[in-house]
């Protein structure tokens, strides 16, 4: 029994020192890929905010600006009426394959 006790923190100290390793090296590659993604995306994209794209888009958040608090408030009100039926839909035709799927795995 005590031959088990010896080197118990001298285990665990060292288990964890490779999982700290090994987490450094997950949010290393981690972090790569989200800066590889993030610049792939600006490359991507790189000339395509256009001034006409940028003038709209000033000019709806100059429109948006410009509204009393209570049309705000209808105008978010309607948009998150959109998202909900959007999810409502999303989460219909899921439950539509997960039946189709239990049909054919009868």
């Amino acid at each position: 029994m005590a031959e088990k006790k010896e080197g118990f923190f001298k285990k665990a100290f060292k288990d964890m020192a490779e999982n700290a390793k090994a987490q450094h090296a997950v949010d290393k590659a981690n972090f790569n890929a989200v800066k590889a993604e993030s610049k792939a995306n600006f490359e991507e994209n790189r000339g395509t905010n256009t001034f006409r794209k940028a003038k709209a888009d000033a000019k709806k958040s100059w429109e948006d600006a410009k509204m009393s608090p209570s049309e705000r408030q209808e105008k978010l009100r309607i948009e998150q009426q959109e998202q909900i039926e959007q999810a409502k839909q999303r989460q219909e035709e899921a439950n539509q394959r997960i039946a189709k799927a239990k049909q054919d795995r009868k």
